[in-house]
C-alpha cells in the first residue's frame, strides 16, 4: 500500500498526470473534487462559509455563490479563513477515502490530487500547530510527487480553462481578468523549486504530453514496487 500526494500550482498539469496514473491503475481522487462536495447545502462546511463569509455567498437556489467567495478570499485577503473551515474537512475525507481504498485492496496505490499540500502544511504551521496532520503531510503521505511547469505556462493554461468555460463566458471573464486571477492565486502558492527540493519524484512538464505520458509510465512503476514493500498498518495519526 502507499499513500501518494500529486501537487503542483495551478496550470502544471497535475491533473493530466492523475489522469494518466488513473489509467495505469492506480487509485486517483481530487482534492477540488472533495471540497466541491463539501460545499454543497446541508454540509457542515458550507454552513460554516457561509456563517463566516455571510449571505452574500449565497445564491437564489441556496448553493454557495463560487464567483464571489473566490472574489472575498483572494481579493479581500480572507484565503486564510477560508482555508481554516475547508482544509481540515477535505483531509479528513481524504483519510476516510484511503481507509476504504486499502480495506478493498492492501497493495494499491491511492493518489490525493492537490494543488495545496505545502501550503495546508504551512498555513497550519502559521496558525501554530506543530504535529498534527495539517501541520506534517508526512503524517498522511508517505511519497509526494510535484509536477513543475513555468509560470508563465501556468498562467496561460488557466487562462485559457477559464475563458473557453461556460462559467468564464457567462461571468463575463475576459483574458486580462483570468490572468489577473491566476496571478492572485500563484502568489499563494510555494514556488516550485521549494516543492520540489522536499519531493519524492518530480515531474517536468514541458508541454510535450508524450514527454509528460512516459514521465508518469515510469513513476508508476516505481510507486507499484514501492506500494509491495510498504508496510500494511501505516497510521495516520
Amino acid at each position: 500500500m502507499l499513500r501518494v500526494g500529486l501537487t503542483g500550482g495551478l496550470g502544471s498539469g497535475k491533473s493530466t498526470v492523475a489522469g494518466y496514473l488513473r489509467e495505469l491503475g492506480a487509485e486517483v481522487i481530487e482534492a477540488d473534487e472533495l471540497g466541491r462536495a463539501l460545499m454543497e447545502p446541508g454540509q457542515q462546511v458550507y454552513a460554516e462559509i457561509v456563517r463566516v463569509f455571510g449571505p452574500e455567498v449565497v445564491n437564489a437556489d441556496g448553493s454557495l455563490n463560487r464567483a464571489r467567495l473566490a472574489q472575498l478570499a483572494f481579493r479581500g485577503s480572507r484565503i486564510d479563513e477560508l482555508n481554516a473551515i475547508v482544509h481540515p474537512a477535505v483531509i479528513a475525507a481524504q483519510q476516510h477515502w484511503m481507509d476504504q481504498v486499502f480495506a478493498r485492496d492492501p497493495a494499491a496505490v491511492a493518489v490525493v490530487e492537490s494543488a495545496l499540500i505545502f501550503e495546508v502544511e504551512r498555513d497550519a504551521r502559521a496558525r501554530g500547530e506543530k504535529d498534527t496532520i495539517l501541520a506534517d503531510w508526512r503524517k498522511r503521505i508517505t511519497r509526494l510527487v510535484v509536477v513543475t511547469a513555468p509560470d508563465a505556462v501556468k498562467i496561460a493554461r488557466y487562462a485559457d480553462r477559464i475563458c473557453q468555460s461556460a462559467e468564464g463566458r457567462g461571468a463575463g471573464a475576459g483574458r486580462e481578468a483570468a490572468e489577473a486571477d491566476a496571478r492572485r492565486r500563484l502568489a499563494h502558492q510555494i514556488p516550485d523549486a521549494e516543492k520540489a527540493a522536499r519531493a519524492d519524484y518530480v515531474i517536468e512538464n514541458t508541454g510535450d504530453k508524450a514527454c509528460l505520458r512516459a514521465q508518469t509510465v515510469a513513476l508508476w512503476s516505481r510507486l507499484k514496487a514501492e506500494s509491495n514493500n510498504f508496510p500494511p498498518n501505516l497510521s495516520l495519526e
